[in-house]
């Protein structure tokens, strides 16, 4: 047959026996050994033997009558002559015999039999004994080497310290060879006084007890299985094999035992795939009941930094906790699908969940999730600007009332004196002049004072937490302000009512303090200005303070030249006062200006001209570096949305087309599903670009109408319709094999289908099913298209999928083997007998399966009174409810 070309298991080549003889010398040993025992278990019944198996074989009058006996045909008559050519010949028709039933013979030829070929004699053995006593093993759909192994593995598996996974080191403790012969006849080995450490003790009484009691020759010895590193895998298959032939007696019975369990398992799956789904719907929903409260939370904080981390733990939900959330969403989907197929093939009601853990229960409370989700991170965003306004406004309204307060300093004090009482007229004239230059200055701080008032206007109407301490302060530098309204007034009126007691005043005086008070305010202007925070967002916002910034450096010269003016006219008074030895001199009657305070003040605006360079030239980096993020972002945002939108009309295309068989679309399908997974790190970039932009505090991206909430949301949507196309195709499957639909009948379904799909959806509504019935010759009243639609539609949202479509109409001609198979299990299991006893299935079937079916059988009472015992209703009712069958 074709299974013996080249494959290395049952026709091994020439190089391979002399690397297998170079390798191991005792693997030849056993193999003669074992070789030996098997061609003489034969031979004996036809009276004869052989005791050294590459001499005995060379005439190849043995080898022909091994070859009749173990096929039980007769050969051609061999020559009985003692020449070499009579020799070749008998051989030759051995090996003509061989290659009859299907064997190809490869580099073996009669010539190396006749010569005494050890290599060549043992892989011809090897070759009779795949063919004649493995290759027809079967067990469960698997055969030869598979099928042997896999039969030892199914006697095997219910013995501790056994694990059948070879034919090699798998044996080499010699329990596997006891736990075949104690499953079968457990009254020949006491098998729990073995011990995994004594494999000589256990190989020996396996040996000895096939030989005694199961007409097992013995083909090994125990000292060549442990004194071996690794045993030779042909000579135990050999020994195996003859174990398998002496209990096949037991494989109806065995067969039936396993129909049986497959219905187990099928029903103990089905039944954990209903926990699964109630446990993830709980979990889920309960995940959803916890967010949607803090999502909807809006209170907000009093501070930037509370409300950045509230904004990097929404980050995280996001990044890290929703994704699962949504994967175990759609895998509920799956599973509950999947579930309902599954019950729809074995004939099973179909599943309900408990109330409110329906799929739709499901969407509606995720639903409700995204509801409370949108609009969060908005607002989130929205809070941070008001706090990064208020904190700005806030400072800037502790600076100018600082500012005002110093001024404001002792100037009450100054206003209520009475010096102008008891002066001299030169000191009226002094003091009326000051007076002058003080009401010019109380002027010039007007404005000082109506900013102060609007910022905290706008502070309160922003809601800023520390309000009643602004507005306090607030309202004192008003109340201040308003007195020494007042009392400037009072102190006016009075000066000028001594005025013209006075005559005589120095100009000089007058003129240093008139051209001294306006330059001071504006370089205390300029101070202020040069100290003033700044905010922006734009590299056009910070190109104009910029150009208003070197605008004022342009009038810096003229600044200068004012302050040389004002110094001069101080230094002409000091020269009057030397020259004329005036009482005055040092002191200004008409201002409390010096020139040490113009030159300290001009020397900080000095100061702060380049530190104002610099600020400017880092926000200037800062927001090319801004736009640089948005470029980034948008150039690769404006790839992947479109993209997405592509893959998801093609995924349409796809589940609506459908060509090919369904394996084709499937395979299609999954490499499709790759190549969209392999994108996934152009997401990850593009997440890792925004949250660049997020740390940059980065409010606006004119580049791209995408945002990042866009391509999150369409590449969860892109995964999960994918996700759901295959599992679709899956279950079509399940459908088409359980069910038997032939690719015709498919493709017929599929053609009807798409015909009465009228929105091109892959899903039709309760009319476009009910229209498509009709066509192909269904009766329907309401209530026989109510019965139809629960059938197709168990979740009531009336819509029939594809799935459910091919389910229905291939639910009439649904075949019998399973009720077939389970009358021929019950017979087999019974005997002679009408009914099964408990007892029976627990010899026959594993424990948790025993006790599961036997739970099942409890509610049924056997006939003629014979207590534990089923019949055939009772036990087919137990292990499939109230079918058909």
């Amino acid at each position: 047959m074709d299974q013996y070309d080249g494959d290395e298991d049952y026709m091994p080549q020439e190089d391979d026996w002399d690397r297998d003889m170079l390798l191991d010398p005792a693997w030849e040993k056993q193999q003669r050994k074992t070789f030996t025992a098997w061609c003489n278990s034969h031979l004996r019944k036809a009276g004869t033997q052989i005791d050294n198996i590459e001499e005995d074989f060379r005439d190849g009058l043995k080898l022909m009558l091994l070859l009749e006996v173990i096929s039980g045909e007769r050969l051609a008559k061999p020559e009985r002559g003692k020449m070499r050519v009579h020799k070749i010949s008998n051989v030759n028709k051995a090996l003509d015999f061989i290659a009859s039933k299907g064997v190809k013979l490869v580099s073996i030829g009669a010539e190396e039999i006749v010569d005494g070929n050890a290599k060549m004699t043992l892989g011809m053995i090897w070759t009779i004994i795949l063919r004649f006593a493995i290759q027809d093993i079967s067990v469960e759909e698997t055969s030869a080497k598979e099928g042997l192994l896999l039969w030892c593995q199914r006697k095997t598996a219910p013995y501790k310290n056994v694990n059948i996974q070879n034919f090699h080191i798998s044996w080499k403790d010699g329990l596997g060879f006891c736990a075949l012969i104690h499953r079968h006849r457990p009254e020949l080995i006491d098998y729990g006084k073995l011990r995994k450490d004594d494999p000589m003790t256990n190989l020996n009484t396996a040996f000895d007890v096939a030989e005694k009691y199961l007409d097992i020759p013995k083909m090994l010895d125990a000292e060549d299985i442990v004194g071996t590193a690794r045993p030779d895998e042909k000579a135990i298959m050999t020994y195996v094999s003859s174990f398998y032939h002496a209990f096949s007696g037991a494989q109806k019975a065995e067969t039936a035992a396993n129909r049986i369990c497959k219905v187990l398992a099928v029903n103990q799956e089905n039944e954990q795939l209903m926990e699964d789904y109630e446990k993830l719907a709980s979990d889920l929903l309960e995940w959803i009941r916890r967010t949607i409260p803090w999502l909807e939370n809006r209170l907000p904080e009093n501070t930037m930094q509370a409300m950045q981390q509230k904004l990097e733990d929404f980050r995280d939900y996001r990044r890290l906790h929703k994704p699962p959330k949504v994967q175990e969403k759609c895998q509920l989907e799956i599973n509950f699908n999947t579930l309902q197929t599954k019950l729809r093939l074995s004939n099973r009601p179909a599943f309900m969940p408990s109330e409110g853990k329906m799929v739709s229960d499901i969407n509606g409370a995720w639903g409700s999730l995204e509801g409370a989700e949108k609009g969060y991170e908005e607002w989130l965003l929205n809070e941070i600007r008001r706090l990064e306004r208020l904190d700005h406004l806030a400072q800037k309204f502790r600076q100018k009332a600082a500012i005002h307060e110093a001024w404001t300093e002792g100037k009450e004090e100054m206003l209520q004196k009475r010096d102008f009482e008891t002066a001299s007229l030169s000191d009226i004239k002094a003091l009326l002049k000051k007076h002058e230059a003080f009401e010019s200055d109380l002027a010039a701080h007007q404005d000082r004072v109506e900013q102060i008032a609007a910022i905290a206007q706008e502070l309160n109407e922003l809601d800023y937490y520390d309000s009643p301490s602004v507005n306090a302060r607030c309202q004192r530098i008003c109340d201040q302000w308003d007195a020494l309204g007042a009392m400037t007034q009072k102190r006016s009126e009075a000066l000028q009512r001594t005025e013209q007691l006075l005559e005589t005043i120095d100009q000089l005086y007058l003129e240093f303090a008139k051209r001294a008070a306006p330059f001071n305010n504006w370089m205390e202007g300029a101070m202020e200005d040069l100290q003033d925070t700044f905010i922006v967002h734009t590299i056009e916002e910070i190109q104009g303070l910029s150009t208003a910034h070197e605008q004022f450096k342009a009038t810096l010269p003229e600044a200068d030249k004012e302050r040389q003016a004002i110094l001069g006219i101080h230094n002409e008074i000091a020269k009057i006062v030397q020259t004329y030895h005036v009482n005055m001199a040092g002191i200004n009657p008409y201002t409390t200006i010096n020139t040490q305070e113009i030159n300290a003040k001009w020397d900080k605006v000095k100061h702060l001209v380049p530190q104002r360079d610099q600020a400017l030239i880092e926000e200037h980096a800062r927001q090319q570096n801004n736009e640089r993020l948005r470029r980034q972002f948008a150039n690769q945002a404006n790839v992947i949305g479109p993209w997405i939108q592509t893959k998801m009309e093609e995924i349409g295309r796809i589940s609506i087309e459908m060509n090919g068989t369904l394996e084709d679309q499937l395979t299609h399908l999954r490499t499709y599903e790759k190549s969209i997974v392999n994108y996934k790190p152009k997401i990850d970039q593009l997440e890792g670009d925004h949250q660049l932009i997020q740390e940059a505090l980065i409010f606006d991206n004119k580049h791209t109408n995408y945002t990042m909430e866009h391509i999150r949301v369409g590449w969860e949507q892109l995964l999960t319709t994918i996700a759901r196309t295959i599992n679709e195709i899956e279950n079509q499957i399940l459908t088409r094999d359980a069910k038997g639909i032939s690719p015709e009948q498919l493709s017929e379904f599929r053609s009807s289908f798409n015909h009465f799909d009228r929105k091109r959806t892959g899903i039709m509504d309760a009319e476009d099913f009910k229209t498509c019935l009709i066509s192909v010759g269904y009766n329907l009243g309401e209530n026989e298209f109510s019965r139809i639609m629960s059938i197709v539609d168990p979740n009531r949202m009336g819509l029939v999928t594809f799935q459910a479509f091919i389910d229905f109409m291939s639910r009439e001609t649904a075949d019998t083997d399973t009720a077939d198979q389970v009358m021929a299990s019950f017979k087999v299991l019974a005997g002679d007998k009408n009914y099964i006893l408990a007892d029976e299935l627990r010899r026959e079937l594993p424990p948790d399966q025993a006790d599961y079916c036997i739970a099942r059988m409890a509610p049924y009472t056997g006939p003629d009174g014979v207590p534990g015992a089923l019949d055939y209703m009772s036990f087919s009712t137990a292990l499939y409810g109230e079918s058909d069958l």
